[in-house]
């Protein structure tokens, strides 16, 4: 299958187990892979054959940062939700990186979901 990538969005917001930990934004990574046949934009060349990238960016931010969460997990799960409801692929990967452990790069979450 075809494949878009969205390669980690930066997104603010609050996300920690603890309260103290969500009381002030915190940096994500996300990363968005959407499958789907992209045959008919190659030939065509027309942005109506394909999924338009800023809708994808834009629902990404607006879902991440609509209200306060405390896992990653959560963030993946409701990304994948939105981007299938609307029909943008018929399946979605959605990867969320958090920096929160001293020591390491990142933890991360990846997930898949077919619609």
């Amino acid at each position: 299958m075809d494949k878009i990538t969205i390669k980690d969005l930066e997104v603010n917001t609050q996300i920690g187990v603890t309260e103290a930990e969500r009381a002030k934004s915190q940096r994500l990574l996300i990363t968005v892979e959407m499958e789907r046949d992209l045959a008919e934009a190659g030939r065509i060349d027309l942005e109506s054959a394909t999924t338009p990238y800023d809708v994808v960016a834009n629902l990404v931010r607006q879902v991440a940062t609509e209200r306060p969460r405390k896992l990653i997990e959560a963030v993946a799960e409701e990304l994948a939700g939105a981007i299938l409801s609307r029909r943008l692929a018929v399946a979605v990967t959605i990867e969320v990186k958090k920096f929160s452990i001293s020591h390491s790069q990142y933890v991360s979450v990846e997930i898949r979901r077919p619609r």
